[in-house]
């Protein structure tokens, strides 16, 4: 992934763009005619191309709109939209007027992105379609501070006071041309670039999400590092699947390739992704675990149906395609097997390549682990995975792994400008230009994560070796972190959960799992009435593996835990046959859950939760 010297020279520096928008701005500027982003066009049902002078003429005219919300520069606006050219659109509009980026997840929950829109005094929100504030309705109390809601689609119904409008009757009839500082658009000199320019709320150890103020520098500084680690060059295609309120994809998968030249789809959707990829066959790939896992899982079902041969080839092929891998990193001998690898790649590798589009010369993996057996696998089959570390507070990237220095068991060598060490119980401890300002409207958070001298503490525990690369191996804080990138904090869950008196205790588990389940212990008495009321044994004992009873408890699970964000969701739930206790190891003396000893314990049932997945 190492591009020519020319090729590198279209990389906007952070000193030519000092904000986001000024790059954007740099970009028009050195490329008007190229193409800035594809997207699929519904009503049309083809893929359209939008040039960067094109994307600059649409983010005018929704400037004008905005301006004429009489909003003030730091006041906050809110984006609930799938990725496509309108969510870029908005968010800079917001950008050149001063305003305050604020992303919401568009299948979150109601209630939780109503306490983001209270918390952070969102004035103006972007909505896909009409039904999504609709969804609002139980809530809409909570929001106190909205002025407009803008809809994408439009809807022959409209409110009576004009608050919800779509979005052809939001816009100017046409774009009004004005001079530079009556039209509000200040040069970009003239711009702090360590202003707040988003707050991106991300769940903590509360039930609660925390907003995460990024400025200006903040991500341009780490998408500037990410260039020098991926090389991303003027010719390369991105295809934007993960959402871009997740914030490994806005500065991957957005502000990066805008600042290297790159061109970006948008996705139709994830459950579409694989149609995508041989359609828009993308170069390089910005991920998080779980959609690897998932093309993995495919190819172990293709493997089950297919003869021995067909899977000690696909065996073969990866081995020595690893054992390449190894030889070019200094790590292994180069051996005569090796030159078998044009025929594996031509019988093997290439077959499952195309069906990623045949293209790709890069993935990134980040939000969380990449198990090694999945690595393994790509990366012998000629795909360099590169697995970085971040977080929302950083920017998010701290580490990554480059090409030419690749151990995938790791999470590589802190990116350029930043530094690590570590703190206390070997907790890694993050400073550079790319940590955040702080947690909107909480100076107790912020105090709490923060040292006075800038250090940011992960609450990620930590080994780093002597070549300065790290490795996670743990948690100060008992956070699930799952192959989505989702972050849960389960003793919050848990505590939730035994609210209801039927649940006697409760463990959440999803760590590196594409979805959470739990493991509970029932108080026998009270199931003895809810026993009554659905006709079922009046011992738990004897319903370990009742579907009927798995149900109930979802139900009454899903009761207690609305406050969580919407992938906080939990899809199974095993019985466990006796209570714990320190007698047992379950507990510690104080009391306090011994996740590892019941993980142990249950290791059977915990399979068969994750059975198919």
């Amino acid at each position: 992934m190492q591009p020519t010297q020319h090729q590198q020279s279209d990389i906007i520096r952070v000193e030519t763009a000092v904000t986001l928008d000024g790059l954007f701005r740099e970009r028009v500027r050195r490329s008007p005619q190229k193409v800035a982003y594809r997207d699929y066009d519904r009503s049309t049902g083809k893929w359209r191309d939008l040039t960067w002078s094109q994307m600059d003429e649409r983010i005018a005219h929704w400037q004008q709109a905005l301006a004429r919300e009489n909003l003030s520069p730091g006041d906050r606006v809110a984006i609930m939209l799938r990725n496509c050219p309108e969510w870029v659109t908005f968010e800079h509009a917001a950008l050149r007027l001063g305003l305050v980026v604020v992303p919401l997840y568009t299948a979150d929950r109601p209630e939780n992105a109503a306490h983001i829109l209270c918390d952070a005094g969102v004035k103006v929100l972007l909505l896909e379609e009409p039904a999504q504030w609709d969804a609002f309705s139980e809530v809409r109390r909570q929001i106190t501070g909205l002025v407009r809601v803008i809809t994408i689609q439009g809807s022959e119904r409209k409110a009576e006071d004009g608050f919800v409008l779509a979005l052809h009757d939001w816009l100017p009839g046409e774009l009004v041309e004005r001079a530079p500082d009556e039209a509000g658009q200040r040069g970009v000199a003239q711009l702090d670039p360590h202003q707040l320019a988003t707050i991106i709320y991300t769940s903590g150890t509360s039930g609660r999400p925390k907003g995460v103020m990024l400025s200006h520098h903040n991500i341009l500084t780490n998408a500037h590092s990410c260039l020098q680690v991926v090389h991303i060059r003027p010719d390369d295609l991105l295809l934007s699947f993960l959402p871009l309120s997740h914030t490994f994809e806005r500065t991957g998968g957005y502000y990066a390739p805008m600042m290297g030249g790159a061109t970006v789809a948008h996705a139709r959707s994830v459950h579409q992704l694989q149609e995508d990829l041989l359609t828009i066959r993308p170069t390089i790939l910005v991920s998080v675990p779980r959609i690897y896992e998932r093309i993995y899982a495919g190819i172990r079902v293709k493997l089950a149906e297919s003869s021995v041969l067909s899977v000690k080839l696909f065996e073969l092929a990866v081995a020595i395609g690893y054992s390449r891998f190894e030889c070019r990193q200094g790590r292994g001998p180069r051996r005569m097997s090796h030159l078998l690898w044009p025929v594996l790649k031509l019988l093997v590798a290439k077959k499952v390549m195309d069906k990623l589009g045949g293209r790709l010369r890069g993935a990134m993996s980040g939000g969380a682990a990449l198990s090694s057996e999945v690595a393994r696998i790509f990366i012998g089959l000629g795909l360099p995975v590169l697995q970085g570390y971040g977080m929302t507070e950083t920017s998010p990237v701290v580490c990554a792994n480059t090409v030419e220095d690749n151990v995938p068991t790791s999470v590589g060598r802190p990116i350029p400008g930043v530094e690590v060490k570590l703190g206390e119980q070997n907790a890694l401890l993050i400073h550079g230009p790319n940590v955040m300002l702080g947690y909107w409207n909480n100076p107790e958070a912020t105090r709490a994560i923060l040292s006075p001298d800038g250090w940011l503490n992960s609450g990620d525990i930590a080994r780093i070796d002597q070549h300065g690369r790290v490795t996670i191996t743990g948690r100060l804080k008992e956070i699930i972190v799952m192959s989505t990138g989702e972050k849960v904090p389960p003793a919050d869950m848990e505590a939730a959960i035994l609210r209801d008196p039927l649940f006697e205790q409760v463990m959440l588990i999803g760590e590196g799992r594409s979805y959470l389940a739990a493991l509970v212990v029932l108080n026998s008495r009270n199931w003895e009435s809810v026993a009554g009321q659905y006709g079922l044994h009046p011992d738990w004992h004897h319903l370990l593996r009742n579907p009927k009873l798995e149900e109930i408890l979802l139900e009454r699970i899903s009761r207690q835990i609305k406050e969580f964000p919407g992938y906080a969701r939990l899809y199974r739930v095993a019985l466990a046959q006796e209570p714990w206790t320190v007698e047992n190891g379950m507990l510690t003396p104080t009391l306090k859950l011994r996740r590892g000893h019941v993980m142990e314990h249950y290791k059977a049932e915990v399979v068969r939760l994750y059975e198919g997945h």
